[in-house]
C-alpha cells in the first residue's frame, strides 16, 4: 500500500499531469483558457504518429515472434469481451438504456492511447523497460470494442423485434477511422525503416514528445472538465461507481494475459493499463455514427471525466504495484 501511494504522489507531480489538473480546475472555474480545436487536432495527430512509429521501430529491432503475435491476439480478445462485462454491469448498477449502455460499454473495451503513454512515462521514471510491440497491441485493442458494442444493440433490438445489424459500410467506416490509420500506418513505416529512420526523425518525435503531451493533456483538462460540470446533472452514482469499477476489472484482465505471455514488469504493466483505460478519440467518432441515438455527455463524460483522471492519478500507480508485485520486477 505504501508503494502504491508513493508512486501515486510521485505521478501527481508529474508535468503531464498537473498540466491536466490545470485544464480540469480551468475548465470548472469558467476561464476562457482554450485550445484551439486546429491545435488539439494537430497534437493529437502528432502524437498518434510519434507513438506509431517509435513502436514500429522497436519492433524492428527487436523482430517478430511468437509473443509479439499473441501479445496482438490476446489484445484483440480482451477488447472485444470487455465491452460485455462492461454492458452487464452498467444494466445492474445504472439506469442506462440498452443503446447508451452499449456506447459507454465501447469505449471501456477500446483504449486510451494518452494513458498509455502516460503509463509508459512512469516506467521510463521507474527505469522499467517495455516490449516495444505494445504499441502495436494497443492500435489492435481500438476496433474490435467498437463491434462488440454494436453487437450487443443488434441483440437488443432483435430481442425487441426491431432487426438491427450493421452493415459493411458502417464496418469501413470504424476500421478506416483516422486515428487507427495513422497508429498502424506509423508504426508500419517505423517497422519498414527501423532504428536507422527513427534517428532521422529523432529531433522531431522524440524531444518535443513530452512538451507536446503536456499542451495535450491541457487541453484533455479543459474537456473533461467542461463535460464533467455541463454533464453532472446526468451522472448518478452508480455511473461514477461503474467509471473507478471497470477499470480495475479490465486492469485485472490485463494482468492475467501479461502474466499468462510471460511479459516483462512493464510490459505486463501496460497490458494492464491497455485493459484499464477508456477511449476518447476513436470509439466517440464511431459513436457518433454507429450509434447517433445514444447520448455524447453521458459516454464522452464517463471516459474522460472519470476514468481517465482515475487513471492518471490512482490507476497507473496501482497497475504498476501490482504487476511488480506480480512478476517479481
Amino acid at each position: 500500500m505504501d508503494s502504491i501511494l508513493s508512486l501515486a504522489a510521485q505521478n501527481l507531480i508529474s508535468p503531464i499531469i498537473l498540466f491536466f489538473v490545470l485544464g480540469f480546475a480551468a475548465a470548472f472555474a469558467r476561464s476562457d483558457l482554450s485550445v484551439p480545436e486546429a491545435v488539439a487536432k494537430g497534437m493529437s495527430l502528432y502524437l498518434l504518429f510519434a507513438i506509431g512509429f517509435k513502436g514500429g521501430a522497436s519492433v524492428a529491432a527487436h523482430g517478430i515472434d511468437q509473443t509479439l503475435i499473441f501479445s496482438i491476439l490476446a489484445g484483440v480478445i480482451l477488447s472485444f469481451v470487455l465491452p460485455f462485462i462492461a454492458f452487464a454491469l452498467l444494466r445492474v448498477m445504472t439506469g442506462l438504456t440498452a443503446i447508451d449502455a452499449a456506447a459507454v460499454a465501447a469505449h471501456y473495451g477500446s483504449i486510451s492511447i494518452v494513458t498509455f503513454v502516460a503509463a509508459s512515462s512512469v516506467l521510463q521514471t521507474a527505469g522499467l523497460m517495455s516490449e516495444g510491440y505494445m504499441v502495436a497491441v494497443a492500435a489492435a485493442m481500438e476496433a474490435p470494442a467498437i463491434l462488440a458494442a454494436l453487437w450487443l444493440v443488434a441483440r437488443a433490438d432483435a430481442k425487441a423485434g426491431q432487426g438491427g445489424g450493421m452493415d459493411a459500410g458502417l464496418l469501413r467506416e470504424i476500421l478506416l477511422n483516422g486515428s487507427i490509420v495513422l497508429l498502424i500506418g506509423s508504426f508500419i513505416i517505423g517497422g519498414i525503416t527501423g532504428q536507422e529512420g527513427l534517428d532521422k526523425i529523432a529531433s522531431f518525435i522524440v524531444s518535443p514528445f513530452q512538451g507536446v503531451l503536456c499542451l495535450f493533456l491541457l487541453d484533455m483538462g479543459l474537456v473533461a472538465g467542461r463535460g464533467l460540470r455541463d454533464a453532472r446533472h446526468l451522472l448518478k452514482p452508480g455511473l461514477f461507481a461503474f467509471g473507478v469499477l471497470m477499470p480495475l476489472i479490465g486492469s485485472c484482465l490485463g494482468l492475467g494475459a501479461g502474466l499468462l505471455l510471460g511479459l516483462s514488469t512493464g510490459g505486463v504493466m501496460l497490458m494492464m493499463t491497455l485493459s484499464a483505460s477508456a477511449s476518447y478519440i476513436a470509439v466517440p467518432a464511431a459513436m457518433r455514427v454507429a450509434l447517433p441515438e445514444a447520448n455524447p455527455s453521458i459516454y464522452l463524460t464517463m471516459s474522460l471525466g472519470i476514468t481517465f483522471p482515475f487513471n492518471l492519478t490512482l490507476g497507473i500507480p496501482i497497475y504498476l504495484a501490482l504487476a511488480r508485485a506480480a512478476t517479481g520486477g
